[in-house]
């Protein structure tokens, strides 16, 4: 009797922390429906989360305020050519790792799992004078060839790699495929979990960067959607149901993206070993 009298309360407290966790994402749809005057003033009660007499106007104040479309179009590519260069470059280094067989292997694989552990903010400085000296900043371009190879998707590709069957290499060379064949035609179709994970990942990390953008672009022309934002919260006059539907545009891409390869994520994570 205690434990079917714990199920109830053990799901009745994950809905209670789901609710917790997800009550910031209702606070900003509520407000982004709102007259600018009524945001904050209901903030200290219920009905912040249920906003009266329902109006789409601050969604137009953006679009009439800045250029919205093209911040979206700039992040959407951004994203886009690392993520899908990314996969091309970060599958085929993992696969170069697990299955083949070359000099000074396990030591480049070692210095991979090392450069896990260096955040971005400590190269910042130094990656900045290099692109800098190249002639690349105020560009899409030093937005996007930094953050293509990723030492963390590389590891997952290992991970996943290392315990596919052997078998099916093996066929595929006695048919006389080569490596680069053989992983297009026969892993590449085995292994989209692991391949919507990476994907998966990649764009929740890449969409919200604002560090590198801030210390590399200065016009509007290739400026991302996270630091449109930080610009927008500055430009008189501050109105936050205007602020609140800016938010709401730049987290409602993120939610399509994970509810669309929500099946392939879960059982890429389940895959690949990923935990938390």
């Amino acid at each position: 009797m205690s434990r079917s009298a714990g199920v109830p309360l053990f799901y009745l407290s994950l809905l209670l922390l789901g609710l917790l966790f997800i009550s910031p994402i209702g606070f900003m749809l509520a407000g982004s429906l709102k007259p600018d005057a009524r945001v904050l003033v209901e903030a200290g009660d219920w009905r912040v989360f249920w906003p009266a007499g329902l109006s789409l106007d601050n969604y137009l104040d953006v679009f009439a305020r800045v250029d919205f479309v093209r911040y979206l179009l700039n992040s959407l590519f951004i994203n886009g050519m690392i993520v899908g260069v990314g996969l091309l470059v970060n599958s085929l280094a993992g696969y170069a790792f697990a299955r083949l067989q070359w000099r000074g292997r396990e030591l480049l694989f070692g210095l991979v799992l090392a450069v896990m552990i260096i955040p971005l903010e400590a190269i910042a400085v130094p990656l900045f004078y290099m692109v800098s000296l190249a002639g690349w900043r105020d560009t899409y371009l030093v937005q996007i060839l930094p953050f293509i190879a990723n030492a963390f998707s590389i590891y997952l590709f290992y991970t996943y790699f290392i315990g596919m069957p052997r078998e099916l290499e093996e066929a595929a060379r006695i048919d006389g495929a080569g490596p680069l064949r053989t992983f297009f035609t026969i892993i590449v179709p085995n292994a989209k979990p692991v391949f919507a994970s990476v994907a998966i990942l990649t764009f929740l990390t890449q969409w919200g960067a604002f560090l590198w953008p801030l210390m590399v672009t200065s016009s509007e022309a290739v400026r991302p959607l996270p630091l449109a934002i930080a610009t927008f919260h500055s430009l008189p006059p501050l109105q936050w149901g205007d602020i609140f539907a800016f938010g709401v545009m730049m987290v409602a891409p993120i939610l399509v993206v994970f509810l669309l390869f929500q099946r392939w994520f879960v059982r890429g994570v389940v895959a690949t070993g990923i935990k938390g």
